[in-house]
């Protein structure tokens, strides 16, 4: 051995894989655990795949925070013990890193490379630094307000992948290198985290929306709460939403101006600089026009899709793909193109997609649910309300939103009635939990789109994503005690 060979040796990292590895087998060979009882008394055993799902959840958990390996190959080890242990076989372990939101987020990387490489980054970035000026903070305030505007409209995938070559060219001005800076964590992790706020005041934001009231109508017409009016339509979603995903906004504006704060006040001279680059872009070329035409027709579809019945039985994933077919066929993107896609970010959604399918399939994630979520039968309401949002919070940082939605609001809209609380607060509660994941890179895609930048590592991302989820969940128990009920929402009905 080498007299330095130690010292080459990462430690850190060689105690958070072994610290990944006991778990994991602590977990999967512990002695069986305890049944889950559902609310109408029914047993649910948690059984030996079950077990092995939240072992692989768990070291998952940690080697990508920690970032023991690439979070890419993190994602395939959790593929690999799924066929390994027999938790699932091979075939549908590795199926689900080809679920169709995994070619979501890959169609939406290509979209943000797409405005790279034809320049239209560029005509975007100078057009808002012209408006905003000079100021980094009125900077930070710009990029937040387009991110959070956008995913009214279109998936909070799609904008992240759109507004990061936008962050890119703009932290190109701030500094000549691309070394991480207090600027450019707080810009690119910001609007990773704002893309999540906006994405919950309309359907459009994301497929998560859907999914709930899906769950609440489903529920309510069993007759779980009579008397209550059911209809949750797409606008009073957006009454009840707006006022948080923009109040969310703000906080985050200011949030990351306390952690964050630029190393400079002003880039002096920006506005100048800007104006003579964006008169030299010259008239827009044959590929910017037709990249442009390509997304914006993509956008539109997508956003009509959720008014024109005839547009609602094609796959949003069939869309945007679309997209990535009509760029090679044009020409404006060629096969080496296709070896610049982060394939990192890609296998890291395949795998969070496969641990998703995982929990949800051995019947793991109903247990953890039934069990925390009957931890507060005997609480007041609005600890319950409270209760169920931290669960679906946590659980969105690890798995789709979607599926901790799935797993959460069945079981807590039958807990509901019996202590009183509405079934709409406890969907809108869990809408805004499940809309900001900020812990996990795997929470959401902004999350990881966001990392590409090399601007924030994983265990950043967590430390920093702890006060900010606090502070989500002081805006939800703020809008559960004052600002729903001033609006006109029923928090607690007669048990």
């Amino acid at each position: 051995m080498r007299p330095n060979a130690l010292s080459d040796i990462n430690w850190k990292k060689q105690l958070f894989c072994w610290l990944g590895i006991f778990i994991f087998a602590a977990v999967y060979y512990a002695q069986p655990w305890p049944d889950a009882i559902d609310p109408q008394g029914q047993h649910i055993q948690l059984s030996r795949e079950g077990k092995g799902a939240i072992a692989i959840f768990l070291l998952a958990g940690i080697w990508w925070v920690f970032e023991v390996i690439p979070i890419g190959i993190t994602s395939i080890v959790i593929g690999t013990l799924q066929a390994m242990f027999l938790i699932r076989p091979a075939k549908e372990a590795f199926r689900d890193f080809m679920d169709p939101s995994v070619l979501f987020i890959f169609a939406s990387l290509t979209i943000g490379m797409v405005f790279t490489k034809t320049g239209l980054t560029k005509r975007l970035a100078y057009r808002m630094l012209i408006i905003v000026g000079e100021r980094t903070s009125m900077i930070y305030l710009g990029c937040f307000i387009v991110t959070s505007t956008l995913a009214h409209i279109m998936a909070h995938t799609a904008v992240a992948a759109t507004i990061y070559p936008l962050l890119g060219a703009i932290y190109a001005m701030y500094t000549g290198d691309d070394k991480p800076t207090r600027f450019g964590k707080g810009l690119f992790m910001g609007m990773a985290y704002v893309a999540g706020a906006g994405s919950i005041v309309t359907l459009l934001g994301a497929a998560r929306g859907a999914v709930a009231l899906g769950f609440y109508n489903d529920i309510m017409k069993e007759g779980i709460q009579q008397g209550v009016n059911m209809d949750i339509t797409f606008f009073k979603l957006t009454l009840y939403m707006f006022p948080i995903g923009w109040l969310m906004t703000i906080l985050l504006w200011c949030f990351f101006m306390v952690f964050f704060k630029p190393e400079k006040k002003v880039i002096p001279g920006l506005r100048n600089k800007v104006i003579k680059l964006n008169r030299g872009l010259g008239p827009w070329t044959k590929n910017e026009i037709l990249a442009a035409l390509i997304v914006g027709g993509v956008i539109l579809t997508m956003t009509l899709r959720s008014f024109l019945p005839f547009l609602q039985p094609i796959d949003k994933t069939s869309i945007i793909l679309t997209s990535t077919i009509l760029f090679f066929l044009t020409g404006i993107l060629t096969l080496d193109d296709l070896e610049l896609i982060p394939w990192n970010i890609t296998l890291l959604f395949a795998g969070a997609m496969s641990i998703g399918f995982c929990l949800w399939q051995t019947g793991a994630a109903r247990w953890m649910a039934i069990h925390w979520l009957t931890l507060f039968t005997e609480a007041p309401g609005f600890v319950f309300i409270m209760g169920t949002a931290f669960f679906v919070l946590m659980m969105t940082n690890f798995i789709m939103n979607v599926a901790a939605i799935a797993i959460s609001l069945p079981v807590a809209l039958v807990i509901a009635p019996y202590l009183g609380v509405s079934a709409e607060v406890i969907v809108f509660a869990s809408l805004v939990a499940a809309g900001m994941p900020f812990l996990l890179l795997v929470g959401a895609a902004p999350n990881a789109i966001a990392y590409d930048s090399r601007q924030f590592t994983p265990g950043e991302l967590f430390l920093y994503g702890i006060p900010a989820s606090i502070m989500l969940m002081l805006v939800i128990a703020f809008a559960v005690k004052i600002l729903w009920p001033l609006m006109g929402m029923s928090i607690l009905v007669p048990s």
